[in-house]
């Protein structure tokens, strides 16, 4: 299970690593964000899951389409 900082929010920091695998390339455009596997990934609440899925989203990394899931975009920070 992964380690979080008490002090900061859980969704921060998981959105932090999900903005680093896309700079490094380990997300590429397109690739589909697993809510259930993120959410066993780091050992949290769905609802975690899926707040950091929609920072990343107002930041424009993260496409989601309607009954289909979200989506890692071409952009990067």
């Amino acid at each position: 299970m992964f380690e979080f900082n008490p002090t900061r929010a859980k969704w921060e920091q998981i959105a932090e690593i999900i903005t680093a695998r896309i700079a490094t390339g380990k997300l590429r455009p397109d690739d589909k964000l697993s809510e259930v596997q993120l959410t066993e990934e780091f050992g949290v609440d769905r609802k975690t899951t899926r707040k950091a899925i929609a920072h990343l989203r107002a930041n424009g990394l993260v496409v989601t389409r309607t009954g289909m899931g979200s989506f890692v975009t071409g952009q990067t920070t």
